[in-house]
């Protein structure tokens, strides 16, 4: 049997398509937190004012827009992957977001189209929106219907590492950037760097997703079906589950929002862009060797008591490091880094857990449409409502409200414990579906 196991897990085939699926997560993370990161170089491009704080709203204005159209992605590439497949879901996702994030680097400024510029920056924040909407529901399904049992939160740290290798590589190209072309240079074009590398990366990753295989999870059990991906089934049959993935994604949804956004955005005012730049590169450089440790430790000690004690810590810590933060390099990090660990914790365990509350053939749509959803309100609204709440000296009542939907993990946690005890102690009807390779391996 150990042989058996081995051989399992060193497939070549198995090991493409894990590194086709987390590569994408990186892909979407740079291209979408790259705008959070740049948009105050700039904003005022494109959309002109005499106050700066005004046009960063605009362009903050762009990016919640953008995260409205994230439940289009949800629905969309989550019925794809459950009539179609996982594959063409994934496919399409990254298309989207190379797309807008070419866009968005070729874009003429408002000083030379006007109106259109603003409109056209518009449209490829949607492009990108529906792809995060659907790459992020793709990616997990695809992952876990192919993971170990006994692994799937180790899977999951892959997530949490390439989502922070994202803004990692967008900060380490911003500072290094700003220290060759300077100030005035990376406000005029340097900024566009990033997102033409961007598009760049989409067409790599287009081509290592064209060998995919599907999963046989998808091929056994979701395709016979004639009835699959039918968002009136999952609000009618599923509101439950439904209501339960939002609690779960609560959290994940307005930190992200806001940690990803905001906080950048507070350390380009208190101690400037370059150096808010290489706070970035240290925290995530430093919290991405921590993922995979932690992704084995979720794995042992239980992901629901793992994400109860994630959330409770940040609630505590991450108030404090918020509310007390300062114009120094060691304040911004400290900070910055409280949200960035607390990203990580959620999203290696997130994926077990929404998927086995969803039957393969609905699971695609059921994680995709209240996670969209979800991070498309509570992740628009974040960065909004953080600047505003600054600006009118209100920021310890926005902190409450965060962290009360950080700490809706403990009793999604809890419900979901019985939810799954019930449909396992009912024969035949539970909502997980072992992939092959997950019952070899185990």
């Amino acid at each position: 049997m150990p042989a058996v196991n081995r051989s399992v897990r060193l497939e070549p085939s198995h090991r493409r398509s894990v590194v086709a699926t987390v590569v994408g997560n990186f892909v979407e993370s740079f291209d979408w937190l790259a705008y959070g990161l740049f948009a105050p170089l700039f904003a005022a491009q494109f959309f002109p004012s005499s106050n700066p704080f005004t046009s960063l709203l605009g362009a903050f204005a762009v990016f919640g827009t953008g995260m409205l159209f994230r439940p289009i992605g949800g629905i969309l590439l989550g019925r794809l992957a459950d009539r179609r497949g996982r594959r063409p879901a994934l496919m399409l996702a990254i298309g989207l977001m190379t797309g807008g994030s070419t866009l968005i680097a070729i874009v003429p400024t408002y000083e030379h189209i006007g109106i259109l510029a603003p409109l056209v920056l518009l449209l490829a924040r949607l492009a990108q929106g529906i792809s995060s909407g659907g790459e992020w529901t793709a990616a997990a399904t695809y992952l876990m219907e192919i993971a170990p049992k006994n692994r799937r939160c180790l899977y999951s740290s892959l997530f949490s590492v390439t989502t922070m290798a994202g803004p990692f590589v967008a900060s380490l190209l911003g500072a290094g950037l700003g220290a060759w072309l300077g100030t005035a240079t990376m406000e005029s074009w340097g900024w566009r760097v990033p997102f033409l590398l961007g598009g760049v990366f989409g067409v790599v990753l287009l081509v290592l997703r064209r060998r995919l295989t599907e999963t046989e999870v998808f091929q056994r059990e979701v395709r016979p079906r004639a009835r699959r991906g039918s968002l009136r089934r999952l609000i009618g049959a599923h509101r439950r589950q439904v209501l339960l993935a939002v609690m779960f994604v609560a959290g994940l949804g307005v930190i992200g929002g806001t940690w990803s956004t905001a906080v950048p955005a507070m350390g380009h005012r208190l101690i400037g862009s370059q150096t808010m730049f290489w706070v970035v590169v240290c925290v995530t450089g430093s919290v991405i060797v921590l993922q995979v440790p932690l992704g084995l430790l979720a794995d042992r000690v239980d992901p629901g008591r793992f994400l109860i004690v994630s959330s409770v810590v940040f609630a505590a810590v991450g108030s404090y490091a918020y509310l007390t933060v300062q114009d120094s390099f060691a304040s911004l990090a400290f900070t910055y880094s409280t949200g960035v660990i607390f990203l990580g914790c959620v999203t290696m365990v997130l994926p077990k857990m929404l998927s086995r509350i969803f039957p393969p053939q609905i699971r695609g749509l059921g994680i995709g449409l209240p996670h969209a959803s979800t991070t498309a309100l509570l992740g628009g609204a974040g960065p909004l409502l953080a600047a505003y709440s600054d600006e009118r000296g209100a920021s310890g009542w926005f902190i409450v409200a965060v962290m009360g939907a950080v700490l809706l993990a403990w009793p999604a946690t809890l419900w979901e414990r019985r939810l799954y005890r019930r449909n396992l102690s009912a024969p035949g009807s539970g909502p997980v579906s072992e992939p092959a390779v997950a019952r070899t391996v185990g």
